[in-house]
């Protein structure tokens, strides 16, 4: 899996992180004091990106964790069937089939951007 490690101090909300194994989007973090044994811990309250599901970690803050590669790009769709499109990339060319975002409203030819790790892929 692409990705690299950090030091947990340095992760800050809205940055991507690895918890259980999925790439998240962190929403919420905060710190607690040092205690006289130990050493300052950090929360990390994150959302997957791909499957959207909650996840939080409890480490403290001078761990090493990792942090996903996430690639955004950009795309035009080709064309939408029920919950799905046809979106072609726009540097390579390559035509792939991305699920629809709740709500969404596309059309042929409109441009959109996606995220892409490895061979998981959403439509932002």
């Amino acid at each position: 899996m692409a990705s690299k490690q950090v030091e947990v101090r340095d992760l800050d909300e809205g940055s991507y992180v690895m918890i259980d194994e999925a790439p998240c989007k962190i929403t919420g973090y905060s710190t607690a004091k040092p205690g006289k044994h130990g050493s300052a811990k950090a929360r990390v309250d994150a959302v997957g990106v791909f499957d959207g599901r909650k996840r939080s970690l409890s480490q403290p803050v001078d761990a090493k964790i990792r942090v996903p590669i996430i690639n955004r790009k950009q795309g035009q769709v080709v064309s939408v069937d029920g919950d799905e499109a046809q979106v072609m990339d726009l540097e390579t060319y390559e035509t792939i089939t991305l699920a629809l975002p709740d709500g969404a409203d596309l059309t042929p030819d409109d441009e959109i951007e996606y995220l892409e790790m490895e061979s998981q892929r959403k439509i932002v």
